[in-house]
C-alpha cells in the first residue's frame, strides 16, 4: 500500500463533462479507494478533492475553473490540504492553468490517471515534473487501458462501457485528437472482462462509448470491427445484460455489416446515437468531415428501413466559421424533414489550436445563438408530437429511481432513450425499484417526456399495443 503522504485520509473527486470522463473519474476513485483512502461524498468533509475536468470547449473550460476555485477555497477555509486537478482541461492547457489558478497542488493528465493516489498523497514519481503528471498516450502500457476495478457514479443497474478512446478523424473543429491522442482500440477480450464485471456489479444496460465508435478494431487489426464487437457482446456477455446501446457513432464507414449486427442482435438496442455535425456539403467540408449530405441521407435512409422503428440520436454544431444564412436554411429544413427522435445542439465554440479557429468567417456570438434556437425549436415541435402519438401504447421501460419532482411517480427509460440525454418515462407507481423493467402503458405527455402508469393497471383496456424500441 502506497503511504497516505500528508495524513490524507479521505478524498472527494469532481467529475465533469462527458461519460468517457466520466469513466476515468470511477477508475481513478477505484484506485483510491484500493489504496485505503475514504471517499467523501462532499468536497467539504474532504483532505484532497480532485478535480476531473472537462476542456473540450470553452463553456466546459469556465465550469472547470469555477469547480477548481471552489476547491482552492475549501483549503483555504476548510479542512482540505491538497488540491488536484485531472482530465482534459489538464491536458490540453496545463501551463496556462498553473499560471492562472494558483493553489493547485498536483496536476494529473488523461494518460496518467494511474498515479492519482501518488498526486493525492503527494508523492514523487520518476514521471513527475514541476507537479505535473503528464505523459502522451504513446507512453501507456495496455494495462493502463483496463478500465476494470471502477468505483462507479452511475446508478448500479446501468453503466457505460468504453470501447475504444482517442480520434483520428481530423475535424477542423475538435480538440480532441489534441487532447486524447489518435484512435486507441481495446482488444475484444478485455472488453468482455469489462462488461463481466460490470454485470456482476449489477449493470442491467451497457452503453458502448467512445470518441468514434465506428472506427472500432481498426487500428488494431480486428477485421470484424464494430459489428464483429456488437455480435460478440450479444453472444457472450451474461444474460442479466438486458440492453446494450451505442453511442459516439461516426456517419463515415458506417457499414451494411454495422446496421445489420443492430438489427438482428437481440440485446443491441434499436437506438444509435450518431452525431452528424451539419448537412451542408460546404460546412461538411469546412468541418473536414468527409462525407457528403448524399451519404448521409443514405445511411439515415438505410437505417431506417433495415432496422425498422430505430432510434435515432444526432447532434449539430450551430454557428461555425463560414456558416450563411443558406447554410443554417438547409440545416433547419433538413430538421424539420427527417425527424430525428433525439437531438441536442451546440452552439459553435473558437477552440485556439484547430483548423477551423484559423478559417475566415467567424459569426457574431447574437447570429449562432439566433442559429441554435431555431434549430431547437423546430426540433422541440417534432419531440412533443412524437411524445403526443405515444399516448396509449404499452412500453418495455428500465426503472431508473424516483422522480426527485414528485415522490408518486419513478423515472424510467424505454430503450430508444439514453441515460442523462435523452428524455425519460415518467410511471405513476409505488414499490418500483431502480434496475426492474416493467410494461408501462402511457397515459400522458409532459413536453418530451412520457407519463405512464405499470400496464397491469390497465388490463383488459382497449387500445393500441406497440412497444418502442
Amino acid at each position: 500500500m502506497v503511504a497516505r503522504g500528508d495524513d490524507i485520509r479521505t478524498v472527494a473527486l469532481v467529475s465533469l463533462g462527458c461519460p468517457k470522463n466520466l469513466v476515468d473519474s470511477e477508475r481513478m476513485l477505484g484506485l483510491l479507494a484500493q489504496h485505503g483512502l475514504i471517499i467523501a461524498a462532499d468536497p467539504r468533509d474532504a483532505d484532497a478533492i480532485v478535480i476531473n475536468t472537462c476542456g473540450f470547449l470553452q463553456a466546459a473550460r469556465e465550469e472547470s475553473l469555477e469547480e477548481i476555485r471552489k476547491a482552492i477555497d475549501l483549503k483555504t477555509t476548510g479542512r482540505c490540504r491538497r488540491v488536484i486537478v485531472a482530465g482534459c482541461l489538464t491536458q490540453r492547457e496545463r501551463l496556462r492553468l498553473l499560471e492562472e489558478v494558483p493553489g493547485i497542488d498536483r496536476l494529473v493528465g488523461v494518460f496518467d490517471r494511474e498515479n492519482i493516489v501518488r498526486a493525492v498523497c503527494g508523492l514523487p514519481d520518476e514521471r513527475e515534473a514541476h507537479g505535473q503528471y503528464l505523459g502522451r498516450y504513446h507512453q501507456m502500457s495496455p494495462a493502463q487501458y483496463d478500465d476494470r476495478a471502477r468505483l462507479r457514479l452511475t446508478p448500479r443497474h446501468y453503466a457505460y462501457l468504453r470501447i475504444c478512446d482517442g480520434c483520428s478523424r481530423g475535424c477542423s473543429f475538435c480538440t480532441i485528437p489534441a487532447i486524447r491522442g489518435p484512435l486507441r482500440s481495446k482488444p475484444i477480450e478485455q472488453i468482455i472482462a469489462e462488461a463481466d464485471e460490470l454485470a456482476a456489479d449489477g449493470a442491467v444496460e451497457l452503453n458502448l462509448i467512445g470518441q468514434d465508435t465506428t472506427s472500432y478494431g481498426s487500428d488494431i487489426g480486428y477485421a470484424p470491427g464494430l459489428a464483429g464487437l456488437l455480435r460478440t457482446l450479444d453472444r457472450r456477455l451474461p444474460a442479466g445484460v438486458r440492453w446494450i446501446r451505442l453511442m459516439y457513432a461516426y456517419p463515415r464507414g458506417f457499414t451494411d455489416e454495422m446496421i445489420d449486427a443492430i438489427a438482428s442482435c437481440g440485446r443491441v438496442v434499436k437506438y444509435i446515437d450518431l452525431p452528424l455535425q451539419h448537412i451542408s456539403d460546404a460546412m461538411l467540408a469546412r468541418m473536414n468531415r468527409r462525407v457528403t449530405r448524399r451519404q448521409i441521407e443514405t445511411l439515415l435512409e438505410k437505417l431506417r428501413r433495415r432496422v425498422p422503428g430505430i432510434v435515432i440520436r444526432t447532434t449539430f454544431i450551430c454557428g461555425a466559421a463560414g456558416e450563411t444564412e443558406e447554410d443554417h436554411q438547409q440545416l433547419l429544413r433538413f430538421v424539420r424533414d427527417f425527424r430525428f427522435d433525439m437531438m441536442g445542439v451546440f452552439v459553435y465554440s473558437r477552440e485556439p489550436g484547430t483548423r477551423m479557429a484559423r478559417m475566415s468567417g467567424h459569426l457574431p456570438d447574437d447570429v449562432k445563438k439566433r442559429r441554435a434556437e431555431a434549430l431547437m425549436l423546430a426540433q422541440r415541435e417534432i419531440a412533443f408530437d412524437a411524445a403526443r402519438r405515444m399516448v396509449g401504447r404499452t412500453i418495455q421501460v428500465l426503472v431508473d429511481g424516483r422522480d426527485t419532482r414528485d415522490a408518486a411517480r419513478f423515472t424510467a427509460r424505454s430503450a430508444g432513450q439514453a441515460p442523462e440525454i435523452d428524455s425519460v418515462v415518467l410511471v405513476r407507481a409505488q414499490g418500483l425499484r431502480p434496475g426492474q423493467f416493467i410494461e408501462a402503458r402511457v397515459i400522458d405527455a409532459e413536453g418530451y417526456d412520457l407519463v405512464a402508469e405499470p400496464a397491469l393497471a390497465h388490463a383488459g383496456a382497449s387500445g393500441p399495443r406497440a412497444r418502442r424500441p
